[in-house]
């Protein structure tokens, strides 16, 4: 694919791939979508209200009983009471990695947590020889009377595979499906080949059991290893899964310059990544389309220019009864809130609403609000709720 100079380089900054982002890319069709401009502030359906800020967020969940949850990149758990509007930190958080795209990641909780108090976390951590990799942790949350906490008993029950020098694209986005499983994006550690090389997890979708044992019927598990932990392999950099209302896993994933994606994950699918991509190297090489290996599977929606993806959720509240069945993805270098409208398996950008600030991650509310984190330091909690 041509890329103009002014893309070739901010292609060159691969943490950060920045570059503007107002129109739709090619849809899952091949063909290209509709340009769709960002909604105007005054012309968005929701209001945006502050109701917390926090230093380098990165994840955040609800708890039953309405509270929040919030991993800073540093490495702190937050728990938030949004009806006092206090903060307090939850203790025993593993030892962290921090640094470029790495820190303290996801937080989800286990789906009968109501008795159990069992949550998962996702961090980046050190190897040796200055090799990093992320980890998945379960452990119990034991709150306190005043809001506070700790994690209990600690278990790490994943990591990625072989660690590797480098501090981006460590995924590590968490979902817990329908089946029970615990599903994990671990993304290439910007190595490339490793996304094909079914000796190590790197560049691939996992799905474990909840305590992190091998599932026997994983597409893979023949194979024996670090391959038995497979769904999918060929993604780039996944910062977000979700599954939509029909039990259907979607990962957006960033890709290289000019290629960020929306896949349907399919069972064995290999996406073709570093192989295939509809975007390019950011020193400019080209990277064959996707429609030129259909061998590999190809994804829903592709962003040229890029959105910079972060998050990822399947909305079914009732304060935006418009919106059900819709997708939500954070923008960063977009600083947007990215609605993908689905027909059946195709899906396409349906709206694009500007936030002025990079989005690194969407969550509903129990009462149907959209909570959105912006990224970096002092950033702010905002919950949008429609407008009068």
């Amino acid at each position: 694919m041509t890329r103009t100079p002014l893309l070739l380089a901010l292609g060159l900054l691969p943490i950060l791939a920045t570059t503007a982002c107002n129109a739709a890319g090619p849809d899952a069709t091949g063909q290209k979508a509709p340009a769709t401009a960002a909604t105007a502030n005054d012309q968005r359906p929701f209001t945006a209200t502050e109701v917390s800020r926090f230093d380098q967020p990165w994840a955040m969940t609800f708890l039953p009983d309405g509270s929040l949850l919030v991993t800073e990149k540093r490495g702190k758990l937050q728990h938030l009471d949004l009806a006092s509007g206090q903060k307090h930190e939850i203790t025993g958080v593993p030892k962290v990695a921090y640094g470029g795209q790495g820190g303290f990641g996801d937080v989800i909780l286990h789906p009968d947590f109501a008795r159990n108090h069992l949550v998962y976390v996702s961090y980046a951590e050190e190897g040796t020889l200055d090799t990093r990799g992320a980890a998945v942790a379960r452990a119990t949350l034991a709150l306190d009377a005043n809001g506070g906490g700790q994690l209990k008993d600690l278990k790490v029950i994943w990591r990625q595979t072989p660690k590797v020098s480098g501090e981006g694209h460590y995924g590590h986005r968490l979902a817990l499906g329908p089946d029970g499983k615990l599903w994990i994006s671990s993304s290439e550690r910007q190595k490339f080949d490793p996304a094909q090389d079914m000796s190590g997890n790197l560049g691939k979708i996992i799905r474990l059991n909840d305590d992190g044992s091998l599932p026997a019927d994983n597409p893979f598990a023949s194979q024996g290893g670090v391959a038995a932990q497979v769904w999918s392999l060929g993604h780039r950099n996944v910062l977000g899964i979700a599954f939509d209302a029909n039990g259907k896993l979607w990962a957006q994933e960033m890709g290289p310059a000019g290629g960020d994606e929306l896949n349907l994950i399919v069972r064995g699918a290999n996406y073709g990544y570093p192989i295939v991509s509809n975007g390019d190297h950011y020193d400019g090489r080209p990277i064959p389309d996707h429609d030129t290996r259909p061998e590999f599977a190809a994804p829903k929606v592709t962003w040229n220019p890029v959105i910079s993806p972060a998050g990822l959720m399947f909305y079914n509240g009732n304060l935006f009864p418009q919106w059900k069945g819709s997708a939500f993805i954070g923008g960063l270098s977009s600083t947007s809130l990215v609605r993908v409208s689905f027909d059946g398996d195709n899906a396409r950008e349906a709206e694009r609403f500007n936030m002025g600030e990079r989005i690194r991650e969407v969550e509903q509310g129990p009462d149907g609000a959209l909570w959105l984190l912006e990224d970096g330091s002092k950033a702010r909690l905002l919950k949008l709720t429609p407008k009068a």
